[in-house]
């Protein structure tokens, strides 16, 4: 009980099988308060799966899924916002659903949207007046905007550009700093995986679960491009467990 009360989240045994094929079987994770866990692996192999076990958005076939966390917040590779509601209105949604008063979601709202940098002047625009940076910038707002202490995110950031990726990348890792939450953080991307993770987690669909792990042993303040391209070049090298998922998804491309 001690070791449970200072983790964020446990999964314990998780299990789970699409149409009798079993995608996910055994699968035990700890998340620890303040800390950030990437999951990355070829496609197919669970990411997203866990990701919503874990959430609560699907029943696992076995074992158990333990939230230490009193709210989460959930970010989408899609902002999915609602189409006749302003930025604001969407970001304040969850906050409406629970009981808010509208006063006090107006103003923590406004909170949330300066969290991640979003102009006051884009509050009031509806979801096609904005550009694609915005509308994921509004979606993260809106995790954000319940006070989270735990926020998951299933490749967020996917269908975004280079630059822009690299934008909300920093806002993930700055917000996390200020807000101080934990998370657990699907991507495909190794790159991302090193710069916005403390501990990255590698699933493959060989074992249908954790192949292995590894804590990045870079300072958050010190995750330049020129670090971070070193890093995976290192892993991507040197690391079986990461050769492996390289070539793995070189031989899918094939």
């Amino acid at each position: 009980m001690g070791g449970e009360a200072m983790t964020a989240l446990v999964l314990d045994g998780v299990a789970h099988a699409y149409f009798g094929r079993t995608v996910l079987d055994g699968v035990a994770l700890r998340v620890a308060e303040d800390e950030i866990v990437a999951l990355v692996g070829p496609s197919g192999c669970g990411k997203s799966t866990l990701v919503h076990i874990a959430a609560g958005l699907i029943e696992p076939l076995r074992g158990r899924v333990v939230a230490g966390y009193q709210r989460h917040g959930m970010i989408f590779q899609e902002p999915r916002l609602l189409p006749w509601a302003t930025a604001e209105d969407n970001i304040a949604y969850p906050l409406r659903l629970a009981g808010v008063a509208r006063r006090e979601r107006i103003e923590r709202a406004r909170r949330a949207a300066d969290l991640v940098s979003l102009d006051r002047r884009d509050l009031d625009k509806y979801p096609v007046e904005l550009s694609g940076g915005m509308r994921q910038r509004t979606a993260i707002a809106r995790a954000l905007v319940v006070e989270p202490d735990f926020v998951f995110f299933d490749e967020p950031f996917t269908a975004l550009d280079v630059a822009l990726k690299r934008q909300m990348q920093d806002l993930v890792i700055a917000a996390a700093r200020q807000a101080r939450f934990a998370g657990l953080f699907v991507t495909h991307d190794l790159a991302e995986a090193v710069r916005v993770s403390d501990r990255i987690v590698v699933l493959d669909e060989r074992v249908r679960g954790i192949a292995g792990e590894r804590f990045v042993g870079i300072a958050h303040g010190a995750r330049d491009d020129a670090a971070v391209f070193a890093a995976v070049q290192s892993y991507l090298k040197e690391d079986s467990l990461f050769r492996h998922l390289h070539e793995t998804d070189e031989r899918r491309i094939a």
